[in-house]
């Protein structure tokens, strides 16, 4: 009898703790679905009004060099979360830094819908920016811990897939809304605000990882950290390039190409706009996810190989009005942009050395920001002095040269 007793007391063990392990693994897919949908729902916060700028242009009549300036202004933003609170979740924790940032999101998204002028569109860019600068940050970081120390590699590539699938779904919620329902410029927006109350609340739900964070505001410290060290910066610059180029690349699709559908390819529906920049995002996932085995030295060079036909297809395709020309090279970009984040991040991350690894991290961010806001900033003036197909031109060349230098520059180091 003892023994049936004892037999009936393990079975009942082993499966309270299958149990146990089935909710653990439970909760665990539940925080790494939150905190990826909290960076989707940053990063579809910045494409959202991408369709929806020649919309703006119109009713407010500011000119092409205006309307880069207002996309390269989230930038600064960007710039001054990575900065100043880039490590502000590392000290009060990740939801206490996370809640309040997504509210930030809701008044950047409130600043769009109240927008009366030109103004309101800086100031909703630049807050946007914040948003996306600290979230991305945090929400990154969260999936480490979630993932632990030794999946680290797998919460890189959940990160990038979610913010990937952000931008995808951005530019079609928007295009879609401001093409078939009311109030073009209201409607995107305050359905972005519904999608970040239900993240919001799906967060608020999440266990904090950290269990000693700083609690009192007074206790924070706020300080810059980025550079390189002199032994890695030869190394170092290829990544650095490739970053630079690649969301070059993505900031002109998500400030101009909706716009030069509608003057040079002659597709007046904003939704098209928004669903080619869909295309580049979905194709930059499933490459991402593809390639995920790929060496990343591979992944890097190969993005910087598709680049050249890329741009070379994105000018031919304004030159003569070419859908079928303008996908076949949004594919490709999608392609460059898929394999190049991926794949010079992971070596830059190998690059760095443990002590100053945030610093390297944050040298080549820099170097990504000023890619999506200095030649999309050249392209408005330029397009404003002469026009824009001559504008389009010099941007790839000017990339393709980039492109093209940075694989020599590989090949030497």
């Amino acid at each position: 009898m003892p023994s049936v007793i004892s037999r009936a007391t393990d079975r009942h063990t082993a499966t309270r703790r299958a149990s146990s392990r089935w909710q653990s693994v439970r909760q665990q897919r539940l925080a790494v679905a939150a905190v990826g949908s909290l960076i989707a729902a940053a990063f579809m916060g910045s494409v959202v009004v991408a369709p929806l700028y020649a919309i703006y242009q119109r009713k407010f009549g500011f000119s092409e060099i205006t309307l880069t300036l207002i996309y390269a202004v989230y930038v600064v933003g960007n710039v001054i979360a990575l900065l100043l609170f880039g490590q502000l979740s590392d000290q009060l924790g990740r939801k206490r830094v996370s809640l309040p940032t997504v509210l930030l999101a809701v008044i950047s998204a409130a600043v769009f819908l109240a927008a009366s002028g030109t103004g309101w569109l800086y100031a909703g860019r630049l807050l946007t920016g914040l948003t996306v600068g600290v979230l991305s940050g945090t929400g990154t970081a969260w999936l480490v811990e979630l993932y632990g120390a030794n999946r680290r590699d797998h919460a890189t590539l959940a990160a990038a897939v979610s913010n990937l699938v952000g931008i995808s779904i951005g530019p079609v919620l928007g295009g879609l809304l401001a093409q078939y329902a009311a109030y073009p410029l209201k409607l995107p927006f305050a359905a972005y605000i519904a999608i970040l109350a239900a993240v919001a609340i799906a967060v608020w739900r999440t266990p904090e990882p950290r269990q000693r964070p700083l609690r009192a505001l007074r206790d924070v410290q706020l300080h810059a950290r980025i550079g390189v060290p002199r032994e890695i910066r030869a190394r170092f610059a290829v990544p650095a390039i490739t970053g630079f180029v690649i969301f070059a690349l993505g900031g002109l699709y998500f400030s101009l190409i909706p716009g030069i559908l509608q003057t040079d390819l002659h597709q007046a529906n904003v939704a098209i706009g928004g669903a080619v920049v869909c295309e580049l995002a979905v194709v930059a996932a499933v490459v991402t996810l593809a390639g995920r085995r790929l060496p990343p030295e591979h992944a890097m060079t190969g993005a910087l190989a598709v680049m050249v036909p890329a741009v070379a297809l994105i000018v031919s395709a304004q030159a003569v009005a070419s859908m079928p020309l303008l996908l076949i090279a949004t594919a490709l970009a999608g392609i460059a942009l898929g394999l190049g984040y991926r794949g010079s991040l992971q070596v830059v991350n190998r690059l760095a050395p443990d002590e100053r690894r945030a610093e390297v991290a944050s040298s080549y961010f820099i170097a990504c920001f000023v890619g999506n806001s200095v030649p999309v900033i050249g392209i408005g003036i330029l397009a404003t002095v002469t026009n824009p197909l001559t504008a389009s031109e010099a941007f790839a060349v000017t990339l393709a040269v980039l492109a093209v230098a940075a694989l020599a520059w590989h090949r030497r180091v």
